[in-house]
């Protein structure tokens, strides 16, 4: 029997969501030990939030710019500023969850009122935002890849698609505010 993934594209969905936020539950909640990673130098873990808030701000741009054009029908650009958000998401995420190892999450340093109205509902939003987002970036990126372009349209992918860009975006600004508030303002 041949097995072949556009037709198991909901089971591999589900597969890679749970290894992904089990490895970032796993991460922030410290149950990945800090020895089994290499360390590197603290000045590359302290340029970590700031790399990664650059890699936001050109994610949120390649996802406005995809929509942009598959909005006008060109959906090979689309597709190469959709796959190009992607790598950017997987690459702030090593980045996250390596600094997150090794150092653990940052504590925010502003005032009291601050953290319990503004930081603290920002970040539950854009965490919950992210957890919700990872199951369907995956299903709408692997319906694209497994099938030949001219299948993709008579799949999920168009509607998924929206759901995830919105709330891909929507996560990634409230990322960037979350960075403004740790290492910007305060």
């Amino acid at each position: 029997m041949e097995l072949r993934a556009r037709d198991h594209v909901r089971e591999l969905t589900a597969i890679l969501s749970v290894l992904s936020l089990a490895l970032v539950f796993g991460a922030v909640l410290g149950a990945i030990p800090r020895a089994v990673i290499p360390q590197a130098p603290e000045s590359f873990l302290n340029a970590i939030p700031h790399a990664n808030a650059v890699i936001s701000t050109v994610a949120i741009v390649t996802i406005v710019t995809g929509v942009r054009f598959v909005r006008r029908g060109e959906v090979e650009r689309h597709q190469r500023m959709m796959l190009t958000s992607f790598v950017l998401f997987a690459t702030f995420l090593v980045l996250y969850l390596y600094k997150v190892v090794v150092q653990g999450t940052a504590e925010f340093p502003g005032p009291d009122a601050v953290y319990q109205f503004v930081y603290l509902p920002t970040l539950a939003i854009h965490i919950l935002l992210a957890v919700v987002c990872v199951p369907i970036v995956y299903y709408v990126l692997l319906l694209a890849l497994t099938r030949p372009l001219s299948e993709v349209f008579n799949t999920q992918h168009a509607r998924f698609g929206r759901i995830a860009a919105s709330l891909w975006l929507i996560s990634f600004v409230l990322g960037n505010v979350v960075y403004v508030l740790l290492y910007v303002v305060y």
